[in-house]
């Protein structure tokens, strides 16, 4: 019986709950999640989680935040000039704007609160500082990836779990 292991693509039906059982994330309704192990893809308590497993094999796992998304961190919180807030953006506390950094890339940030001088942005992730719960069953496991189903923009990523330049996968 084949089991995950490293360089293999696995497929997996998951359900990622919050300590509070709310639902973050779930592959229910679309495709299964195709992770390449040992590619550093997705959190690196997801993946350790797999190792091992065969197909039509379960698992529940709850990952400390060391394991997933990291503990929450203050130096991330970041104030921005009010006065350079683009025109034709009224920013709101609660929305997600992408910001640009100094290299080009764009990262998605929190509006966490407003004044008269000053927009602050929490630049961490959702989910830091939680414990997440995955319910994990493996549906399949490969030596070569899916082309459809791997990378950026496609339909396999977690939105709890995945980042490409804040746009979505890369997981």
């Amino acid at each position: 019986m084949q089991k995950v292991e490293n360089g293999l693509f696995v497929s997996v039906d998951y359900t990622g709950t919050l300590d509070s059982g709310e639902v973050f994330d779930s592959s229910e309704g679309r495709h299964p999640l195709e992770v390449q192990m040992g590619a550093g893809s997705v959190i690196p308590g997801f993946e350790a989680a797999l190792m091992g497993m065969a197909i039509n094999e379960t698992k529940t796992v709850t990952l400390p935040p060391e394991e997933a998304y990291g503990h929450r961190d203050a130096e991330r919180m970041v104030d921005f000039p009010r006065s350079q807030v683009p025109v034709g953006v009224t920013p709101e506390v609660g929305q997600t704007l992408m910001l640009n950094t100094p290299q080009g890339q764009q990262i998605p940030a929190r509006v966490d609160s407003i004044d008269d001088e000053k927009v602050v942005f929490d630049l961490n992730h959702p989910l830091a500082g939680q414990n997440l719960t995955f319910a994990l069953k493996v549906v399949g496991i490969s030596e070569t990836g899916t082309p459809q189903h791997a990378g950026c923009n496609s339909d396999q990523c977690p939105s709890g779990s995945c980042d490409c330049g804040g746009s979505g996968c890369g997981c």
